[in-house]
């Protein structure tokens, strides 16, 4: 984990986080394993639950995800935040990752996604993306999550590990809380296009 990536969370729960101390708060966060840092420190609050999603078992995750579109053993509206970083890029189809955002997070609820803008390949086990903030709003659309924050980090501050090069992106979305009727025309969407991407059509 970057150190970039690190100060940006960090800036995410001062900011959107600040008045929800000592409340419940369930917090996923996805792409969790631990291989030179974690997000985990920072959702440390007596009121808050956190728990790491990846695809492999190891250290600071507690549920594994047998593929990354369909997550089975998460329930639907279960999340309160959801945050996922230096992950998105290495998912292929990540429009269908952002619908299972989308399903899991509570009305009302806020997802924060760092992705890198730049930066050279890095596989693991694959590098497919970089992205820009018309993308990230475009990502958020798809999903039917309303854009909070949409922005690329064009010109950061030198790293002592050399982060700066990624560029970092933030998206901040919100899942909006609508009524139940149009909840559920809403939610259709997403999973007809998740459907229709499943059949190959």
């Amino acid at each position: 984990m970057h150190q970039s990536s690190l100060k940006k969370m960090q800036g995410f729960v001062d900011t959107h986080l600040a008045d929800a101390r000592n409340r419940p708060l369930t917090i996923y966060d996805v792409g969790s394993y631990d291989v030179n840092g974690t997000y985990k420190p920072y959702f440390e609050d007596p009121g808050w639950r956190y728990v790491g999603i990846d695809q492999a078992s190891g250290p600071n995750v507690d549920i594994v995800l047998f593929q990354p579109y369909r997550w089975a053993g998460v329930p639907s509206q279960s999340a309160d935040v959801i945050v996922s970083g230096q992950a998105i890029e290495h998912i292929e189809l990540f429009w269908m990752t952002m619908l299972e955002i989308e399903r899991v997070l509570k009305p009302g609820g806020l997802c924060c996604i760092l992705v890198p803008a730049a930066g050279q390949e890095h596989r693991h086990p694959v590098d497919c993306w970089r992205y820009y903030p018309d993308g990230a709003r475009a990502l958020a659309s798809c999903a039917g999550l309303e854009t909070v924050v949409a922005e690329t980090d064009w010109t950061p501050p030198a790293y002592p590990d050399g982060s700066e090069e990624w560029k970092d992106s933030t998206l901040v979305v919100r899942k909006p809380d609508l009524g139940p009727l149009r909840r559920l025309s809403r939610s259709l969407r997403p999973r007809l296009i998740q459907a229709g991407m499943a059949l190959g059509t």
